[in-house]
Order: C-alpha cells, then sequence, then structure tokens
C-alpha cells in the first residue's frame, strides 16, 4: 500500500479510538482524512505497532522507562511537523520528538500514548553564504554537523558523542570539545524555527521571550525543526590526546594531581576519566582510564602529562589526529559500544563540581566497584564518567541570560550503569545504587545544591537540580511553560512544571 494509503488508514483509526472518549477535541473523521490528504508531505511516512518500521523507530537506548507511543511519524518537512502536532491535538494526545540516541530520563515513561515524532529526515547542513552561520535541519546527527562544516573549513560547538543529535544536548545546554573557545551548544544560537504546542511555526530569536528558556530547558516549549548557528573558520587542524590507564589503587594520587595540574584548563584541554572493566588489566576492579586532550599540536604538552606519568600508570598510549578522531579516542564513535541499542537499561546519576574531593572519590570507586567489578556482576559493563572542559568560552556568556544555570562548575560527573532489564523491582534497586554513588560525591562536595546536567539526568530530581536554585528562574520558566505550553503538551523530559 501507498504510505499514504497507511497515513490515511490511521488518521481514521486514531480518531475513531482517541476522539470516542473526548469528541469535544476532534473534527469529523472525513474532515481528518482531507487534512492529512493534503497538508503531509510525499516523502513524509507514518509507522503503527506491529510494523517493523514502528519497532525500529521506537527502539531505545536505555529501554529503562521508555515511552510507549501509540504511532510514529516521520516528517520530510517542517511543515510536516506542525501539521502533526496540530493532528495531535486534535485528537488530545501527548507528542514526544526525538532523534539520535542517549535520552535515557525516567520521566520519558509517562508517555503510555500519544505521538511520537522521528525527526531523522530533517537532516540538512546549509552553510551561509558569508560563512558566518549555518543552517542545520533538527533532525541532524552531531557527527554530521561536524563533518558537513569541517569540508567547509567551518566548525562549531557539538555534543561529544556522534550518535547522538545536534539539538537534543543543545536544548538542555550542550557541553562540547571547543567550548573553551565559544561556549556551549546553545550558546551558538542565532535563531531558530519551532512548532510550538498549538501547532503553529514560528521564527524566533533573541527579540523573544521564550529565547531565554530555550537555551537550556528547551525541550518543555516546543520542536526545534532548525536552527541557525554561529561558525567559525578552523584554527588548528592538529589534535592529540594521551590515553594513560591506572589501577584503582591510584585513585587517590590521580584525582589530588588532576585538581592540581587540571583545574581551570586552559582553552586548549580537555580532561576526560573513566571507571571501567577491563578484565585483561583487572579481572577483579574497575580500572581508571583518564584522558589528557589538547588541541593544536601533535603530542600532548608534558606539563600536562608529566604530573600523571609520575604516578605511575599501567600503560600510556600518546596518539595524534583531527577533530574527528576525538569520538574514537574516547570510546563514543557511531561504532562504539556506547552507540549502540542493545536492549539494555542506561540510568545515569549526574552530578556538577567544582573540584574533586579525594577521599569522597575513593569511596565513590570502592562502592562502584563493589557493584560492577567481576565478570559475575549484572553491572559489568557499567562505566563512572568524569569530564572537564575548559570553561572560558561558557563563563563568558552572563549565567542570567539563558535557562542553563550552571557556568561557575568545572566538572561533570556521571555514575552510568548499565544492565539487562529484569523487572521493576531490580530498576528500584539500581536507583536506590546509582543515587547512593551519586550522593557520595555531592556529600564530599560540600555544596548545599546538588547540580545535575539534565541531559544525563536520571529523572527523580527536581527542576531547580536542573535549572537552577533561583526562585527567580523557576518562575520564570513557569511562567514560560504557562504562555506556550499550558496544557504539558511537552512535558517529557526534564519537566519544569515538575513539583
Amino acid at each position: 500500500m501507498h504510505q499514504f494509503g497507511v497515513v490515511l488508514l490511521f488518521a481514521w483509526a486514531l480518531c475513531a479510538a482517541s476522539c470516542k472518549s473526548s469528541p469535544a477535541n476532534c473534527e469529523s473523521s472525513n474532515e481528518l482524512l482531507q487534512d492529512l490528504r493534503t497538508s503531509l508531505s510525499s516523502a513524509a511516512a507514518v509507522y503503527l505497532p506491529g510494523s517493523g518500521e514502528f519497532e525500529v523507530a521506537t527502539t531505545r537506548w536505555s529501554k529503562l522507562d521508555a515511552p510507549t507511543p501509540n504511532v510514529v511519524v516521520v516528517p520530510a518537512t517542517e511543515d510536516d511537523v506542525a501539521h502533526t502536532v496540530h493532528q495531535a491535538n486534535k485528537c488530545g494526545l501527548p507528542i514526544l520528538a526525538f532523534n539520535g540516541v542517549h535520552g535515557a530520563m525516567t520521566t520519558l515513561g509517562r508517555m503510555d500514548r500519544g505521538v511520537a515524532i522521528q525527526l531523522g529526515q530533517l537532516s540538512n547542513v546549509t552553510i551561509s553564504r558569508d560563512g558566518e552561520t549555518a543552517t542545520i535541519g533538527g533532525g541532524v546527527l552531531s557527527k554530521v554537523v561536524t563533518d558537513t562544516l569541517l569540508a567547509s573549513g567551518k566548525q562549531t560547538v557539538t555534543g561529544t558523542c556522534e550518535c547522538v543529535s545536534y539539538l537534543g544536548p543543545a536544548l538542555g545546554g550542550g557541553h562540547g570539545w571547543l567550548q573553551g573557545h565559544y561556549g556551549l551548544v546553545a550558546d551558538q544560537f542565532v535563531s531558530m524555527n519551532i512548532v510550538l504546542a498549538d501547532g503553529a511555526r514560528h521564527t524566533i530569536d533573541s527579540t523573544s521571550d521564550l529565547w531565554w528558556g530555550i537555551k537550556g530547558a528547551g525541550q518543555n516549549f516546543g520542536i526545534v525543526t532548525s536552527v541557525t548557528v554561529k561558525v567559525y573558520d578552523i584554527k588548528d587542524r592538529d589534535w592529540a590526546i594521551d590515553t594513560l590507564i591506572f589501577g584503582g589503587d591510584k585513585v587517590e594520587a590521580v584525582y589530588e594531581a588532576a585538581n592540581q595540574h587540571l583545574s581551570n584548563l586552559p582553552v586548549d584541554v580537555i580532561n576526560w576519566s573513566y571507571w571501567l572493566n577491563m578484565p585483561d588489566i583487572d579481572a577483579d576492579k574497575p580500572v581508571i582510564l583518564f584522558y589528557i586532550i589538547q588541541e593544536g599540536v601533535t603530542v600532548v604538552d608534558p606539563v600536562y602529562t608529566n604530573p600523571f606519568r609520575d604516578i605511575g600508570p599501567i600503560s600510556s598510549e600518546p596518539q595524534s589526529g583531527s577533530y574527528r578522531d576525538l569520538a574514537a579516542w574516547t570510546g563514543i564513535a557511531l561504532d562504539s559500544p556506547p552507540c549502540q541499542k542493545a536492549g539494555l537499561a542506561n540510568p545515569r546519576f549526574p552530578i556538577y563540581l567544582r573540584e574533586y574531593n579525594v577521599t569522597a572519590q575513593r569511596e565513590a570507586y570502592d562502592s562502584f566497584a563493589s557493584y560492577v567489578g567481576g565478570a559475575d556482576s549484572p553491572f559489568t559493563t557499567s562505566i563512572f564518567m568524569f569530564e572537564a572542559y575548559p570553561q572560558q568560552g561558557v563563563r563568558a556568556v552572563d549565567s542570567n541570560s539563558t535557562a542553563f544555570a550552571f557556568r561557575d562548575d568545572n566538572l561533570l560527573v556521571s555514575p552510568l550503569l548499565t544492565y539487562k532489564p529484569a523487572g521493576e523491582e531490580f530498576d528500584g534497586q539500581v536507583e536506590l545504587m546509582g543515587n547512593q554513588l551519586r550522593d557520595i560525591i555531592y556529600q564530599g562536595s560540600s555544596r548545599k545544591e546538588l547540580h545535575a546536567y539534565v541531559n544525563y539526568a536520571y529523572g527523580d530530581e527536581k527542576p531547580k537540580n536542573w535549572y537552577g536554585y533561583e526562585q527567580w528562574r523557576q518562575s520564570r520558566l513557569q511562567d514560560l511553560k504557562q504562555k506556550y505550553d499550558p496544557k504539558g503538551k511537552f512535558s517529557f523530559f526534564g519537566p519544569v512544571d515538575v513539583k
């Protein structure tokens, strides 16, 4: 059957089922059929439960509390998105837009019916004639943005992982390799096309009151179908990394050295580390995989690497290459295990820090090792992530000017507990474990506020943890929500209206 036949049958069935209980929300079936016939583009697709396409489209990176839509719409144009939202509104159905992988917040599971909009066909990247901006479709992956711009001698800030979308991280702020130069991904926005809760398309920029909320809490207010962002000439094509591996006995030494030598990072240096199992090195406990990355060189400056070599790593591997190599070096390329949909649950429990508390690092490591160490653990592929980026470009932007609030924090820390789903009781145990690990780090920080990166959030945090503790921030977000999405159509990811 031609896909429009599927679309029209879906419209009839959807309204017959959904509108029966709330006829005031729907027009007649004939009108809906005509509306779809005249409004959806020929390349749009609709997938229904039971079809292979539906199963593929709804398979998520994390199976924990995944949403369960009734239908998936794959728009081919920005107008298709607007029409789909309008159609969903007629039948009183909730809406969830998605693309890429890694969205794992448990609040997504609150969608137990509705319309999922898969944005993958909106995948264009167009550089302006003056070379100062690029327009990026709502479904473009970060790698496509990077590769397209690099081919023209340009770059911008994107998320680090190749399989995430460009806009997914951006709407929550968005950390990236180049943020030391230019700020967060959201800080690059110039203007955007957005479909609001009423199904209307708008072009907004800094003159809109919504602009503030979009830059950090953007998933709450609409579906961004394209965005125009600042792009920059490539300054340095060389990148280098030194990958050091330490045993768990070196936790205190490694993170004390990180505090001493890699705090307040220069604009061209990035430091990540993972705690993870590497059975060939240690069969019983996680090791510390420690990355020092530098831009503009072919060998990382010894001033950064020598303090860690002096600790006595198990191994040290220097490499040189280009920006395109960063994801593979750090294990987050398209073909890396973290980018695969393997039927696992992947909750994270993030916290921002200013510096490491070495005592807390040891306690967290020992606890983490007790959960994930050894081949018999159900969490054997889990990791504990520590991300440190240069902050100059981030702090150059006034914190009050965006919904992203945590510009003074230096470190993004998060356990990622990966496991095969085994029922709600087991999920509850994992929640306790993850929060216990995060709480060790939090208590060690001696801070009164728990700052959590919304894009990594587990889902049990509060809006103040995602968007800032200041009352004026919470009030402003609530006011924007009431103005632009009063019925809560977009409330499944980091919802600002959760008490």
